[in-house]
């Protein structure tokens, strides 16, 4: 843990690549990757505990999904908090995303009925948003294993459990930031967009019953208006959609499906992978190797996330960021502005049928009998 400590106190400082530096440099990122890695089991064990409880409750229409930390991310977070790499709560994080606020809280009180980790902290972001307007429910669980697992007890691992709509909001940041370049998790980037989104957040609230109206809203409403002219955010989030491409035609066999999918979005070139890996080791080791301090993928204005999922239709679903999908919070936008008309496909001219002709099979006839 202290090697853990030093890496993450060189992590968030800058560090200069030179041909003097570049091996500790490398020595720090295997450190902390190692770190980081050692959490997969601990994550891939309690998001089995968290999709558990749903069926429990039979709960559907949701899905859970986990991911390691991008080192990105890692770095930022260690440069604005005063706790070191080894403190960091949500190394590894699972999410489940369902259908309503009842199916959340009855999820959420599962969890803490029934657990079989430590709960060792709550954090009621839906009923108390953060500044920005993110909702969503959070708890951290400490791994508790055992025989050969005890090794990675007390690893911490973050759940957050979230509605549909709660996922369409925070994935509309994310994706506009990406889109934009800008940190807007972070509160950075233009200030019209994140106000436009603490709005919407309010909105959301109101319509899932989370909060009662209040006076406010008419003037709200109008502000949602003015902002979206503004920004022509409908036009723009559908532009997002359309400008990001993704590299799908992944076939897997359906008796040896991957295990994880290291995602990639270029944003030199809006361009997303997908690439399955199979088991742990070989899926931290690419991840690792993504993520390299001296690695193209990395120098070259990639953002990369490992992510663990048991179907691959629920992946777009889970990360719609990466993607450019932001329908959902798009539409919502759209009907509060009055502009969802605007959007709707025109029926589209469809060629006539070609007439049937009759087949020249006089070359058939022709030919001689084979002997």
């Amino acid at each position: 843990m202290r090697d853990v400590r030093r890496a993450g106190d060189a992590l968030a400082r800058d560090l200069i690549w030179t041909d003097e530096t570049a091996e500790s440099i490398r020595q720090v990122f295997r450190i902390a990757n190692n770190y980081r890695d050692s959490h997969a089991l601990p994550m891939h064990k309690i998001r089995r505990a968290l999709a558990a409880q749903i069926r429990r409750e039979k709960i559907a229409g949701g899905f859970t999904v986990a991911r390691l930390k991008r080192m990105p991310s890692i770095r930022r977070k260690l440069r604005t908090i005063s706790s070191n790499l080894n403190q960091i709560q949500d190394l590894a994080g699972c999410r489940a995303v369902l259908e309503t606020i009842d199916d959340v809280n009855r999820v959420v009180e599962a969890m803490r009925a029934h657990p079989t980790h430590i709960l060792h902290r709550e954090d009621p972001y839906i009923t108390q948003p953060k500044p920005d307007g993110y909702r969503s429910y959070h708890m951290v669980f400490k791994f508790k294993g055992r025989g050969d697992e005890e090794v990675y007890n007390d690893r911490r691992v973050e759940i957050q459990i979230r509605t549909r709509l709660q996922h369409s909001w925070a994935t509309a940041v994310e994706a506009v930031g990406l889109f934009r370049g800008e940190d807007m998790k972070a509160g950075q980037g233009s200030p019209e967009w994140r106000k436009l989104f603490k709005l919407m957040s309010a909105e959301f609230t109101l319509s899932e019953g989370c909060a009662q109206e209040d006076d406010g809203r008419g003037s709200r409403l109008e502000e949602i208006k003015a902002l979206s002219v503004q920004l022509n955010a409908v036009q723009s989030l559908e532009d997002l959609r359309q400008a990001v491409k993704t590299t799908d035609s992944y076939v897997f066999d359906p008796n040896n499906k991957p295990d994880y999918f290291l995602i990639q979005y270029n944003r030199a070139q809006n361009v997303v992978s997908v690439r399955g890996q199979y088991g742990p080791m070989v899926a931290v080791e690419s991840y690792d190797k993504a993520e390299s301090p001296d690695s193209a993928v990395s120098s070259n204005g990639f953002n990369t996330v490992l992510v663990e999922v048991d179907e691959i239709e629920n992946l777009k679903a889970a990360y719609p960021n990466y993607f450019g999908d932001v329908e959902l919070f798009k539409t919502r936008l759209a009907e509060i502005t009055g502009t969802s008309d605007e959007y709707t496909l025109a029926p589209q001219p469809t060629a006539p049928t070609r007439p049937r002709e009759r087949p020249d099979d006089s070359w058939l006839r022709r030919r001689k009998p084979l002997r």
